[in-house]
């Protein structure tokens, strides 16, 4: 079997792809063949696996997933990972950290389990639906006691109840909105277009973002972007203009500038 093939399999029987290779022949039986062939029946209809199977691994933690919410991706741990480097060459005990634009709350709650220091790491979305499947996440693995899940709009200003933070991180929607149609099928029909419409030219978000939340970054503060290609010195301009300095930018895989960081004011970035 191939590996989308265990995946589902071990999905719609509850077992895991060991379990699954060892107990093969027990599974054409009732209710597992049924649903085996309706998660089959929606991935040949072009359906991403991840929604199939209701979950998704980030950072090498499990995340429940469905159509409402964007599907964590590899280019995002570019991300996560930066900001776990810098929380633990920068910062003390009793971090604050702010998951903005949160969708399932991958970013967040992989610092969380991974940076030990954190004494808060703040989940905001402006959907309702996706606070409730960060929220799903957060206790799938075990990080409630730090994590609180907060709906809010990042365009608009934060709620007055909020502090101060070590860190933002954010992956707003960026796309640019004529680009959406020419998505590959997987993302344009079935992912949420909310979390992937980014305005005309894909940077609406920015500078809300700097403008509203960037006050709510401390001194010395990091803030962190992903971004779309072509984007990244765009919003290192908005960041300067912001307050922000040290701008620096992270290259994906493809070499694309996927992240931009920077520091409110002080210390240099490394």
């Amino acid at each position: 079997m191939n590996l989308e093939a265990k995946l589902i399999l071990g999905a719609a029987s509850g077992k895991t792809k060991e379990e699954v290779i060892r107990d093969f022949g027990l599974f054409a039986l009732g209710d597992v063949e049924k649903r085996v062939n309706d998660m089959l029946a929606r991935r040949l209809n072009g359906e991403p696996i991840a929604y199939v199977l209701g979950e998704w691994e980030f950072m090498g933690l499990p995340f429940n997933v469905d159509r409402q919410v964007l599907i964590p991706r590899a280019d995002t741990e570019l991300l996560a990972e930066e900001a776990i480097k810098y929380l633990r060459a920068n910062k003390g005990s009793g971090a604050r950290v702010l998951d903005l634009c949160c969708g399932t709350g991958c970013i967040g709650i992989s610092i969380a389990k991974y940076v030990a220091s954190c004494r808060h790491v703040v989940l905001v979305d402006k959907s309702v639906h996706a606070i409730m499947v960060a929220r799903s996440n957060v206790l799938r693995n075990g990080v409630s006691r730090i994590v609180p899940c907060i709906d809010a709009d990042a365009t608009k200003a934060p709620p007055v109840s909020l502090d101060k933070f070590d860190l933002i991180v954010c992956n707003p929607p960026y796309v640019p909105t004529a680009e959406i149609d020419a998505l590959e099928r997987g993302v344009r029909d079935f992912e949420p277009r909310e979390a992937l419409d980014g305005g005309e030219d894909g940077l609406d978000f920015y500078p809300a973002v700097i403008r509203y939340w960037g006050p709510t970054v401390k001194e010395n503060g990091a803030i962190m972007f992903e971004c779309g290609e072509g984007q990244a010195e765009l919003i290192g301009e908005m960041l300067v203009s912001g307050g922000f300095k040290d701008v620096k930018y992270l290259l994906d895989g493809g070499g694309t500038k996927r992240v931009v960081t920077a520091i409110k004011s002080g210390t240099n970035f490394e």
